[in-house]
């Protein structure tokens, strides 16, 4: 997934930027993950064993495990995806659509 799509379509975006921040699951923080993510982003890797330490339950991750990524999943498998295209083109417009308003609401909560 990381080398397939994640890093390709970050190399079709200005990302000098970018910081970017993930959970300590397992499968985030493995040490070829790591490594691989480090040599994209350099120091703007916020993660378990990045640069910059994410702590455990960080309260501003809390309201992304409860609810966003499960509601993602939700509207990514209704219409049971049957090729690797149809699951990624499903994966761009259910992020697409999401709104800043919607994730305001969710921290709020």
């Amino acid at each position: 997934m990381i080398t397939n799509f994640f890093i390709p379509e970050l190399n079709n975006h200005d990302v000098q930027e970018l910081w970017f921040q993930q959970d300590g699951a397992t499968c985030h923080t493995a040490r070829a993950t790591i490594d691989l993510l480090k040599d994209t982003l350099g120091d703007r890797l916020i993660s378990r064993f990045g640069p910059v330490n994410w702590p455990p339950r960080s309260c501003d991750l809390t309201p992304l495990d409860y609810f966003l990524w499960g509601y993602v999943k939700s509207l990514v498998y209704a219409d049971k995806p049957q090729t690797l295209d149809h699951l990624e083109d499903n994966i761009r417009r259910v992020i697409a659509d999401i709104r800043p308003q919607m994730l305001e609401k969710v921290i709020e909560n």
